[in-house]
């Protein structure tokens, strides 16, 4: 009997309507390839929930999701509508933090990979970038600063403002997260770096400790820490020495975006935040490019959609398992950009026609049904 998959797509604001159209047709292309039974449900959520229904994660939203095997997200947040709620209502916190903690989605990966049609939009010079750019950021995703209590704004009697926030984390956060990197990295290149503060953080002491003990159940995986300020220079000085970086939230948020620059734009880097170790059973996650809403660019048709059909591909594998159906959707982006075909975010120079956001994604739907 075939399974019937759930995926709840809830595209969000600015450019995530546009660019979730493109990943649900990709979807049904593979669908279609495969004779799979998708049942791609949509739902408003961020500002679009706010306008809907009120809120930025409605109730029925939530429920759509427990009753889903996974979330194709798409991105939240319009700046210039911030002042018009109290912060916690904002849709980065009421929607996408709530639905981190609610399924308890501890582990973000963030596969970095430049293509070599797109060595041209890497900011690195040549040299820099000889070994090739194939990094695996594991990012901890429910601890630490964002996370951690107490955060609060005080008024001191003198009239200034005190705003604390608490980076937080235990042995056991800590602990599941190093297991992730190095399950990754066995599938990988057999290499982790942990960053972290430990010259200065007593949380980065912990995180060192700990992330030193679990190496020692992965004897075939090497082990090196890194200062994160470290981190960040050798991302730019040599992105080919590194294979997995275990990180944690906040620094693991700017380590990517970060990263991200070398695969040429943040319209080319998904995401996958899971509840549950990587290995060979699947789990429920969230899955969401990393680029934001970028809302000075909705509605005009030239976003980029390949970090959220490359999500799209991150959904396939992790929760559903369909390793064969990802790599198809994997080889037919692999082609699109062999041939040619660049969006303008990531266009060469001497390209005078870059292809839209609808283009790119029919180039990829018609890729995998060829």
């Amino acid at each position: 009997m075939s399974t019937t998959f759930r995926i709840a797509a809830l595209a969000g604001d600015g450019i995530g309507p546009e660019v979730m159209k493109e990943a649900i047709a990709v979807l049904r292309a593979v669908e279609k390839k495969f004779s799979l039974s998708l049942q791609i449900t949509e739902a408003p959520v961020g500002w679009a929930g706010i306008d809907a229904y009120g809120t930025a994660l409605s109730d029925n939203v939530l429920q759509l999701c427990k009753d889903s095997h996974a979330i194709l997200f798409g991105s939240v947040g319009l700046p210039d509508r911030d002042n018009t709620v109290p912060k916690d209502q904002r849709p980065e916190r009421a929607a996408l933090l709530r639905l981190r903690k609610e399924f308890s989605l501890y582990a973000n990966l963030r596969p970095v990979r430049l293509y070599p049609e797109l060595v041209h939009a890497c900011p690195l010079r040549t040299e820099r970038i000889s070994k090739g750019v194939d990094v695996l950021v594991v990012r901890e995703l429910t601890g630490g600063l964002y996370f951690g209590q107490p955060k609060v704004t005080t008024e001191l009697p003198d009239g200034q403002k005190k705003a604390v926030d608490s980076m937080v984390y235990t042995t056991h956060e800590v602990e599941r997260i190093a297991h992730v990197a190095f399950r990754a990295a066995r599938l990988r290149r057999k290499l982790v770096t942990s960053t972290d503060k430990a010259n200065v953080l007593e949380s980065g002491i912990l995180w060192r400790d700990v992330v030193t003990e679990v190496a020692k159940q992965y004897p075939d995986v090497t082990l090196e820490h890194m200062l994160a300020d470290n981190a960040a220079m050798q991302l730019i000085l040599n992105p080919g020495r590194f294979d997995v970086l275990l990180c944690e939230n906040t620094f693991g948020d700017m380590l990517s975006d970060e990263a991200a620059a070398l695969a040429g734009s943040l319209g080319m880097l998904p995401s996958a935040s899971l509840g549950a170790a990587t290995g060979a059973e699947t789990t429920f996650g969230l899955y969401e490019p990393a680029g934001g809403s970028a809302p000075d660019i909705a509605g005009k048709g030239i976003a980029n959609p390949l970090a959220q059909i490359l999500s799209a591909t991150l959904l396939l594998r992790y929760s559903l398992g369909l390793d064969r159906e990802a790599a198809a959707v994997e080889a037919a982006i692999a082609k699109v950009i062999a041939s040619g075909k660049q969006t303008r975010d990531v266009c060469a120079p001497e390209n005078k026609s870059p292809v839209g956001t609808r283009e790119m994604g029919q180039a990829i739907c018609d890729a995998i049904l060829a």
